[in-house]
């Protein structure tokens, strides 16, 4: 029961990220780092309080996967933030829950799993449901946003995350605690040069809400959350991992109508509920190993 209970409390708080990440004054690419650099050294922190194994040495093989992956991860939330910023949170949302689909296509000739005829159904159920929800006006009337441009940047962070789970996949001899320390420790190696010669980091006119919500995004959102999560995804089955895993997206979707007043059309929460549902049968087989991000 409190296995269930915080698998739940970190569903919400992954889904309440695009509502944080709205609301702080910083470029996409400084909010990933600065979530990398507070969400590494949390955990890296709270590894000699909790008596967390970790250990730095690993093979060459895994070496080279942990850079190739942490890049990744790192761009992947580059991406995503930029959704948030040109698009709604429901629309960013639903976008990137088009990871799982990515790893659908890619798996049989990555990882030599057998095409079945669910999974091709599942690829083009998700197909319509993208097209439902790339809508020009999602009914929030702002010519700041640009539903098409944002729902694009969100599929590039969904491929991103789809290579970091694939990538994770061939990783030896490390827990899954190691294997998220050692690649946010990395995004954030590979996103301060990037940061540097592309932004020109000026903070001095950052304001206190900015400053708090980053905070909250790497300490509660990262640290806190991968704290909770790596315990329960040990004790919690498969089909329940799966069911669970639904709350994300929903309750995204959820806060966003309540808190940021987004609404979406027919058409597009049909969409939404294509997309979810052509992962259904992917996430209750029981992928354990296939973290958040």
């Amino acid at each position: 029961m409190k296995a269930k209970f915080a698998f739940i409390i970190v569903m919400l708080l992954f889904g309440s990220i695009g509502l944080f990440v709205k609301n702080i004054n910083l470029l996409s690419s400084e909010i990933a780092l600065f979530r990398g650099v507070i969400g590494s050294v949390f955990l890296i922190g709270a590894s000699f309080l909790v008596k967390q194994r970790f250990n730095f040495k690993t093979s060459k093989q895994n070496l080279v996967l942990l850079l190739t992956s942490g890049t990744a991860l790192g761009f992947n939330w580059i991406f995503l933030f930029e959704a948030y910023q040109y698009t709604t949170v429901s629309n960013a949302t639903l976008s990137y829950y088009f990871a799982p689909v990515f790893v659908m296509v890619l798996a049989p000739f990555l990882l030599k799993e057998n095409w079945t005829w669910k999974k091709g159904l599942s690829i083009v159920v998700a197909l319509l449901g993208l097209f439902l929800v790339v809508q020009p006006d999602s009914g929030m009337g702002s010519e700041a946003l640009n539903h098409p441009i944002g729902i694009g940047y969100g599929l590039l962070a969904a491929g991103f995350y789809a290579s970091v789970i694939l990538m994770n996949k061939f990783l030896k001899g490390l827990s899954d605690f190691e294997t998220t320390v050692m690649q946010l420790s990395i995004a954030s190696l590979v996103l301060l040069p990037y940061v540097v010669f592309t932004e020109t980091m000026n903070y001095s006119g950052l304001d206190t809400q900015s400053l708090v919500l980053v905070s909250i995004l790497g300490v509660i959102h990262t640290g806190v959350a991968y704290l909770l999560y790596f315990p329960a995804l040990q004790k919690l089955d498969g089909q329940t991992i799966g069911i669970y895993s639904y709350i994300d997206p929903i309750s995204a979707v959820l806060m966003a109508a309540i808190i940021l007043s987004e609404s979406m059309s027919v058409l597009q929460i049909v969409g939404g509920i294509c997309i979810l549902g052509s992962t259904f049968l992917r996430e209750v087989t029981g992928h354990k190993d296939e973290v958040e991000l």
